[in-house]
């Protein structure tokens, strides 16, 4: 892993190549359509190639541009311009592809955003409690709360019993 702010082509395309779906997954979790979502992306790894930080390893590489894209996507549903946009616009941009989901997935990503996320880092990209807390920049007892709620929320959703860790 390169310690240098300036990187090569071939080391971002690396970087891209390991969590390109990640920050997709992180970035149509809030954006909720595909359109929106590739622009998300892109500029996620835009603000990687401007900002040039030095990670320690690929875990501090993929918690930067996690918490990178949740910024930059709330960044973008608290904007003016959006809050004044026709929600009816937007009703059938999900399109087909990497964003399609199951039941679970949909019920998730349905959660209030402190759950959402939360739930998203813990089973579907492996972060305990204590790495979530950092990632988020919140204590590691609201992290859990968070998980606790969410998943009561999810019980009443999918009913019956999730098979908890």
């Amino acid at each position: 892993m390169a310690k240098s702010l300036l990187r090569t082509d071939r080391e971002l395309a690396d970087i891209y190549g390991r969590h390109k779906a990640t920050v997709y997954r992180v970035c149509f979790a809030y954006m909720k359509n595909t359109a929106d979502t590739e622009d998300a992306v892109q500029e996620t790894f835009f603000r990687l190639i401007k900002s040039g930080p030095a990670f320690g390893s690929e875990e501090h590489e993929k918690a930067w541009l996690i918490r990178t894209a949740s910024n930059l996507c709330k960044n973008v549903l608290r904007s003016w311009w959006r809050r004044r946009e026709n929600l009816d616009d937007h009703q059938n941009l999900r399109g087909s592809g990497p964003a399609e989901t199951d039941e679970v997935l949909s019920a998730v990503m349905g959660l209030p955003e402190p759950y959402k996320t939360a739930v998203y880092l813990y089973y579907y990209e492996g972060y305990d409690s204590a790495e979530i807390s950092k990632i988020l920049g919140k204590p590691k007892s609201t992290v859990r709360n968070h998980l606790h709620e969410a998943r009561g929320v999810l019980r009443k959703k999918l009913g019956g019993d999730l098979n908890e860790k």
